[in-house]
């Protein structure tokens, strides 16, 4: 039986929970937007057309804050075409996903839809096709009270007051071959600087976010970011992480440990900021946003048509990547939030991509139900409980051999601990495909009291690991009582089922 020691202590802290890291992603991509979020003639479509049963799951997934319109999506985008009386908005051929965009959803429709949800606006801006103008002219339009020419538009297209949009992504994934507007890092980097800089001439409370590499596997990736912060550096309070991973060749055991390679790329990312820091003398720091991650099964991609990323065919919103997670793909998501706690004070923010239908927590079908899929689950508790400040864990766990990244640890664990609510929260995962985890906590200075609630998400009866939850069969796996946990003198111990990932929350003295 793997076995697993962790300590945890109220004076050792990585720092306060960002609340910023349970974003999500929504871009106009496959049925996100049009069948997902918004279907006007739906049973459960609202007078905007916004679905309550699609909101009410958002709701309960706790998402702060959602990035958008994109994603690949937005290196074309002309933002204007989203705005103004519907009936007068053109139709588009988008070339990032090759389908037709109606501009039927757009700024205002998503701003409302955001109030809606109760979460932050992330705006993206076009650095592909577009720049430093169009992007300036958005935030006056977005922004700006009124009196000028873009705000006015706003009032005269029905929000007499500002977005107040805080938040804005300048670009997506330039360093990308297939992005439209590739661009060097030197190329980026001086776009970059120069639209944050006619950005905050509009409003200068913005909080900017500059591209960085599209993933850890690119030809460029270190020197990228590198460059684009010795352009850049002043002007931006962030850099992008994009990360996705899937299961290979059956490998189960190294899919299970890939957080491993998210902490490694997050450190690495954080040595090229902080080295870039000290060459250019600034003072201020630049932390992470890591606006997208997740599960994405990029081998045998799900569409209409064919097993290609993008169906061939000038249509509106087909089905795209719609992938189906299973258990396992649920305790993989579970440590990668894991990871980004750990690293909770330099990545500040993160986004899970995307938020309906595309590599999504939730599912939904035209004139059909909506549904969670096993991935919501730890999403939704990290989301709620993870409050107040990340503990520092020590952790000394059993060792599971994998290919892929030689041994790892059998037990992965975050944790964070509330002083105003008097509740610490442990996030445990039991990465072992065949056997029990036995978890010992001791808890030093926060006087554990009592356990208030544990749960787990684990194999179904019958113990498959590619159980999903389908539109047929919704239900088929979530989060059940662990019932195999106890407290004694202060020490905590468990045992977590084969293939599982759990929540712990204990109760502990307000001091």
């Amino acid at each position: 039986m793997p076995r697993a020691r962790i300590v945890i202590d109220r004076d050792f802290t990585v720092g306060e929970v960002p609340r910023r890291l349970f974003g999500s992603f929504v871009e106009h991509m496959g049925r996100c937007v049009y069948t997902g979020i918004f279907e006007p003639g739906h049973p459960e479509a609202d007078a905007r057309g916004f679905r309550r049963d699609v909101l009410a799951l958002v709701k309960e997934m706790g998402p702060t804050v959602v990035r958008y319109p994109g994603g690949n999506f937005v290196s074309g985008y002309l933002w204007e075409d989203g705005v103004g009386p519907v009936a007068e908005r053109p139709r588009r051929l988008d070339g990032a996903w090759h389908t037709v965009e109606t501009n039927a959803f757009g700024l205002h429709e998503f701003v409302e839809w955001a109030r809606e949800a109760n979460v932050e606006v992330m705006e993206a801006v076009n650095l592909g096709t577009r720049g430093v103008d169009e992007a300036r002219a958005l935030v006056e339009y977005a922004n700006h009270p009124g009196g000028t020419y873009w705000s006015d538009l706003r009032r005269r297209n029905g929000s007499p007051e500002p977005f107040d949009i805080r938040l804005w992504c300048l670009g997506n994934e330039l360093d990308g071959p297939w992005q439209i507007g590739h661009k060097t890092a030197h190329e980026y980097g001086r776009l970059a600087q120069e639209t944050a800089k006619a950005m905050r001439f509009v409003d200068p409370d913005l909080e900017l976010v500059a591209v960085g590499s599209s993933n850890r596997q690119m030809p460029t990736f270190g020197s990228w970011e590198h460059t684009v912060l010795t352009h850049a550096y002043e002007e931006v309070d962030y850099i992008s992480m994009h990360a996705y991973y899937q299961e290979r060749d059956e490998d189960a055991a190294s899919f299970l440990a890939e957080a491993v390679d998210m902490d490694a790329f997050i450190e690495g990312v954080v040595a090229t900021i902080d080295a870039v820091k000290a060459a250019g003398k600034h003072t201020k720091q630049v932390d992470i946003s890591f606006d997208e991650w997740n599960v994405w099964y990029q081998e045998g991609l799900q569409t209409d048509d064919q097993p290609h990323l993008v169906a061939r065919q000038w249509r509106e919103h087909p089905r795209l990547i719609e992938d189906t997670y299973s258990v396992t793909d649920a305790v993989v998501v579970g440590t990668f939030l894991h990871s980004l706690l750990r690293h909770g004070d330099r990545v500040r923010i993160a986004n899970q991509a995307q938020l309906v239908n595309v590599i999504a927590p939730i599912r939904s079908e035209e004139n059909g139900p909506a549904w969670r899929q096993t991935i919501f689950w730890p999403f939704a508790r990290i989301a709620q409980l993870a409050r107040g400040r990340i503990l520092r864990l020590a952790v000394e766990s059993s060792q599971l051999a994998t290919t892929k990244f030689g041994d790892v640890d059998a037990v992965d664990a975050a944790a964070t601990w509330d002083e105003e609510s008097g509740r610490a929260a442990l996030f445990l995962a039991n990465r072992s495909l065949d056997e029990e985890a036995s978890v010992t906590l001791e808890v030093r200075g926060l006087g554990v009291t009592g356990v208030r609630d544990a749960e787990v998400l684990t194999l179904p009866e019958g113990g498959d690991r590619h159980a999903a939850n389908t539109q047929d069969a919704p239900d088929t796996v979530g989060l059940v009582p662990l019932r195999s946990v106890g407290l004694e003198d202060g020490t905590l111990r468990a045992t977590l089922p084969p293939l599982s990932w759990a929540v712990v929350q204990l109760d502990v003295a307000r001091t």
